[in-house]
């Protein structure tokens, strides 16, 4: 067998495996403030160090994925929320090379890189893995940030054509020696990519399209579409609506990710000082809505005009709460699944102390609850398999 044959299927990586039935993912790990737009201690301050013990404990906590955030510069205002940023395939390989068994993700804005240049680094970052790798597409909305690049930016519609391309190219890539490409954004002659990823066809690939082009892009290129919604019942219509596009359009089937921010604690009036604290006294709401009024104009099917949409993006980047006790958390997660989500991100203040959590008291509830299975380390694996042997 060469070094360029692939012997993992992409459904065998954590997201998109049978082994959790509600899947949960660490959002935000890799830049500053994470996802809590506040002035609060213990936020994430990105350093080697604390990204290597974030990962390390989703990892040994049984969580399936790190989806990072891609960011360039903050919005300004008084923490100028992740302006202080790890770059995501680096990071991605990194943390894939101190973990064991997580799906590590690097997420994308498309204007800013050429589709064969990524297509290496995906396999890089996939062989790095062992086949865990995943990919979070960016059609791009932040415009401060692409004028840094000098890339102008695209009407909405036309981004997400420009990414419908490039993916097709990257696409091409995993799966096909040399071949010359023409297209509408993108050429190359003899065109080629060794080693290809270790997944097959290739890595998981996840878009957040809410808008009519951003769900037909991910219906039709995606495995998983990341969704913001502020309620249950919008996620279960939001959840309902990229499963049909990708059905009765392109005869795919999808998977559908949420995201939530949790305030844990012992009584359900703690978590709500606490939250209290963080957001209301705490809160760079100057911030917030600078950087709510960017994606305002610049993205689709999302209502960014309200105060609780702003208090929303303060609390955990507009995320569904997921404030209280231990079992009112876990009872959460399950009404999200119940709404039809296939799992959901997940962020806090202090991302070590809210894993920790997580692990000793919000995860035997859901083992309870038939969403998630007990956690099998490295050598619990290599026993059961020296067993069947």
């Amino acid at each position: 067998m060469s070094t360029d044959d692939r012997t993992k299927a992409s459904t065998d990586a954590p997201l998109l495996n049978s082994e959790n039935a509600f899947k949960l993912a660490v959002f935000g790990a890799n830049v500053s403030g994470g996802c809590a737009v506040t002035s609060a201690e213990g936020t994430i301050a990105v350093d080697w160090s604390e990204t290597k013990r974030i990962a390390q404990a989703a990892d040994a906590a049984g969580l399936d994925a790190m989806v990072p955030v891609a960011r360039w510069k903050g919005p300004g205002g008084a923490v100028n929320f992740n302006d202080r940023s790890f770059e995501t395939f680096t990071w991605a390989a990194a943390v894939a090379a101190v973990t064991e068994r997580l799906q590590v993700l690097a997420t994308i804005h498309v204007p800013t890189a050429h589709p064969l240049r990524i297509a290496k680094e995906i396999a890089t970052v996939d062989h790095i893995s062992g086949g865990r790798f995943g990919l979070n597409i960016v059609a791009g909305w932040n415009e401060p940030e692409f004028a840094m690049f000098g890339v102008p930016q695209l009407p909405h519609d036309e981004r997400y054509a420009v990414a419908a391309e490039w993916v097709s190219v990257i696409k091409r890539l995993w799966n096909e020696d040399i071949f010359d490409y023409e297209g509408k954004y993108f050429c190359g002659k003899g065109v080629h990519c060794s080693p290809r990823p270790v997944q097959s066809p290739g890595p998981l690939i996840m878009s957040a399209g809410a808008s009519g082009a951003g769900l037909a892009f991910a219906a039709e290129h995606a495995n998983i579409n990341f969704i913001m919604a502020e309620d249950i019942a919008a996620h279960a219509a939001k959840a309902d609506m990229a499963r049909r596009t990708a059905r009765d359009e392109y005869n795919r089937e999808i998977a559908v990710m949420g995201m939530g921010y949790v305030v844990c604690a012992d009584t359900e009036k703690d978590a709500e000082a606490y939250f209290d604290y963080y957001v209301n006294q705490k809160g760079d709401w100057e911030g917030a809505a600078k950087m709510m009024g960017v994606a305002a104009t610049n993205v689709e099917a999302m209502d960014m005009s309200t105060k609780s949409a702003l208090t929303s993006m303060v609390a955990g980047y507009a995320a569904q709460p997921l404030v209280g006790t231990p079992e009112q958390i876990a009872d959460g997660i399950l009404q999200m699944s119940r709404a039809g989500l296939n799992g959901c991100t997940l962020s806090w203040v202090n991302y070590e102390e809210g894993i920790a959590q997580y692990r000793e008291q919000i995860l035997p509830l859901l083992i309870q609850a038939g969403l998630r299975s007990e956690i099998v380390t490295t050598a619990d694996a290599d026993l059961t398999e020296r067993v069947a042997l």
